[in-house]
């Protein structure tokens, strides 16, 4: 046999094509339960949160949380927005945010 074991909801199972495991993941702020679709969404919550936009690099969609030496530096095309942004703004921002399979 040969595969991936997967756990999920509290099931193991084998996977042969791991190329299953991998689908799209979306960012979802956890207090609301929205899904982010939108920059414009994305910099109402994290501006809640004490985040500013930090407009140094023309190239990026930047944020800065001046109680910390975090920034967080987004791709400035939502669709070349990517699961390891995602979790780099869920890392930045515990509690507040989730990466979860697109279904």
């Amino acid at each position: 046999m040969s595969g991936v074991w997967v756990f999920k909801n509290g099931v193991v199972r084998l996977v042969e094509n791991p190329g299953e495991c991998h689908g799209r993941k979306m960012l979802v702020h956890v207090p609301s339960n929205d899904v982010i679709t939108s920059y414009a969404i994305l910099e109402r919550k994290l501006s809640s949160l004490g985040w500013e936009r930090y407009y140094d690099d023309p190239s990026l969609l930047q944020f800065h949380k001046r109680s910390t030496v975090h920034l967080i530096s987004l791709p400035k095309d939502f669709n070349k927005f990517k699961s390891m942004n995602m979790y780099d703004i869920v890392v930045k921002n515990r509690n507040e945010f989730e990466v979860r399979d697109m279904y």
